[in-house]
């Protein structure tokens, strides 16, 4: 852990060096998620976790899934969720979002009027901005995605939308279970129809 600290220090770390660090300290980021230390406490001890090489490596590690080829071989072309994506101008700064206005639950902040044509992202989780310079609208969609490893359920609201991107363009099938967690008994729900609905619908018309 020590060692992966003094490396994102460093503007020439080792790619595959870093990999290998992160996959070996997998079940220990896994402890310390699950004994409910805060994002800003994880940030701190694997920065590197927060960075798009360590949060891949830790997401294929818990999932078995390589979710940017994945998705870009599912080729998703549109999504443009308000709850996902909070927009600010091309000009702005880290230092200038206003955070308070930003959801809690991860969320892609971009740097222009358009998802997919805007230069520049960010990732905010907590209200805390984790990765502020993220090149590509599909590293950044990712990046949201993956950072629902730490334990967080799907929001409410965006609930049917990430459901579908897992389980159809993320080829995550789960037997059963759900992230969408049930407000009253703070209980997964069981999957919403619609979305099974749809990707049955689409699954038939692809055999058509």
């Amino acid at each position: 852990m020590e060692k992966l600290q003094v490396m994102f220090q460093r503007s020439d770390a080792n790619p595959e060096e870093v990999k290998c660090l992160m996959k070996s300290m997998f079940y220990t980021q896994r402890q310390h998620v699950n004994q409910g230390k805060s994002i800003k406490c994880l940030r701190e001890e694997w920065p590197f976790w927060f960075d798009e090489l360590g949060m891949s490596v830790h997401f294929k590690e818990l999932t078995g899934i390589d979710l940017k080829k994945t998705f870009t071989r599912n080729s998703l072309s549109y999504f443009e969720e308000e709850s996902m994506f909070f927009h600010v101008e091309d000009r702005f700064l880290a230092e200038e979002v206003q955070l308070e206005q930003v959801p809690l639950t991860p969320a892609v902040i971009v740097c222009g009027q358009s998802c997919y044509s805007s230069k520049r992202y960010m990732l905010s989780l907590d209200q805390n901005l984790i990765n502020t310079n993220i090149s590509s609208f599909i590293s950044a969609l990712c990046l949201m995605f993956r950072s629902y490893c730490f334990n967080i359920y799907y929001p409410s609201e965006l609930a049917s939308t990430l459901e579908f991107l897992q389980r159809c363009f993320f080829s995550i099938n789960p037997e059963k279970g759900t992230k969408v967690q049930n407000k009253n008994s703070k209980r997964p729900l069981n999957l919403n129809p619609r979305v099974l609905t749809l990707i049955q619908e689409l699954s038939d018309h692809e055999w058509r």
